[in-house]
């Protein structure tokens, strides 16, 4: 039983999140691969890895971390996604990046916790 509640949780939490990107998507006046192709142009021969769209300190933006050959760390290079301008380029360790990843992990678990107890209220 517990399985399932759980399995139900992740179910919503997945959908919300999908359905939080698309809302962002359709705020956003650039798209993802216009986005992209400024972002890779500020890290030449780079391979994008992971993207896509967040709002970050009051901007819906595009984030992309970008690979380097002959290079362990990634360039993680943020669009705004309203104007097209590059708003943020930092490099990332593999070990700032995985620390990263736990955080907004940390974050996600904390939104779903307070919409399963929306979810619940109702």
């Amino acid at each position: 039983m517990l399985t399932a509640g759980l399995l139900a949780g992740l179910l919503v939490a997945c959908a919300t999140e999908r359905e939080s990107a698309a809302k962002l998507e359709a705020k956003a006046k650039v798209s993802k691969a216009d986005a992209m192709a400024t972002a890779l142009a500020k890290v030449p021969g780079g391979t994008v890895k992971e993207g896509g769209i967040e709002a970050e300190k009051g901007r819906v933006i595009w984030s992309f971390d970008i690979a380097t050959p002959g290079s362990a760390d990634f360039t993680e290079v943020q669009v705004d996604a309203m104007t097209g301008a590059v708003v943020d380029v930092a490099r990332e360790t593999p070990a700032e990046q995985e620390k990263e990843k736990k955080e907004d992990a940390k974050k996600k678990g904390k939104k779903d916790k307070d919409n399963d107890e929306k979810n619940e209220k109702k």
